[in-house]
């Protein structure tokens, strides 16, 4: 019931974080100049979440682990029972610390009231989130095999791609044509740390990309072998 709970609360958030970038990309004309107050107002509403999110992320891996392991370890709260959340979930807090960390102070201190078009585009990454929130929640419900969850599937992978990859490259063109240069110079013309940064936020997303596509081939794969045997089994006609 936790883990569901937290899948809906980031999902409330995600759908928010896509409304609020949807407004602020369809605001600003000058991607480099124009600004709107949810660019700043968002990022004060998420970063609480984050450390609820991070807290309720333990909690939950917490109590699966104490229901699953019947040894001491798990009997209270302790250094080992963080740590194993942490080499666990590492990824998850990695991404979440450095929003909290490297993220806000730069979006709210350090962007000299430039770039709002593009702090819209990055709170549009969370669009794919409620999609992988909903194939949790069915294959808790023991619904993975249906139909619901393969195009729940297919929807994860093209939100994914589009919204946490292809907007990347997205951004770059719509520099460039504000710039009028096209889109393989944009990247030459940036400042060095521009184009780090998005390569750092780039990187772990084609990474869970290529951990979807993976997840997808083995679901295929077995529903795939199921249909095989059932074929088998099925009565034979003579």
């Amino acid at each position: 019931m936790m883990q569901t709970w937290l899948l809906v609360v980031s999902s409330v958030h995600a759908s928010l974080a896509t409304a609020a970038g949807i407004v602020i990309v369809s605001s600003c004309r000058d991607v480099m100049t124009d600004r709107h107050w949810l660019a700043n107002g968002f990022v004060f509403f998420g970063a609480p979440y984050m450390v609820y999110d991070i807290y309720a992320m333990y909690l939950t891996n917490y109590h699966i682990q104490r229901v699953k392991r019947c040894d001491d370890a798990y009997r209270k709260h302790s250094l080992q029972t963080v740590k194993a959340f942490l080499l666990r979930d590492r990824l998850l807090v990695i991404h979440h610390l450095v929003l909290l960390l490297v993220f806000l102070p730069i979006t709210l201190f350090f962007r000299r009231g430039l770039g709002d078009f593009f702090i819209g585009c990055l709170f549009i990454t969370e669009f794919s989130t409620p999609f992988i929130s909903i194939g949790k929640i069915l294959i808790q419900l023991g619904l993975e095999d249906t139909r619901l969850h393969r195009i729940n599937g297919v929807m994860v992978l093209v939100s994914f791609f589009t919204c946490r990859i292809l907007l990347f490259p997205f951004m770059y063109w719509m520099y460039g044509r504000q710039c009028d240069m096209p889109l393989h110079r944009v990247p030459f013309h940036m400042p060095l740390h521009c184009n780090v940064g998005n390569l750092a936020l780039l990187a772990p997303q084609v990474y869970w990309f290529i951990l979807l596509l993976k997840k997808a081939h083995r679901l295929y794969q077995r529903q795939k072998r199921r249909k095989g045997d059932a074929h088998k089994d099925g009565p034979k006609t003579e």
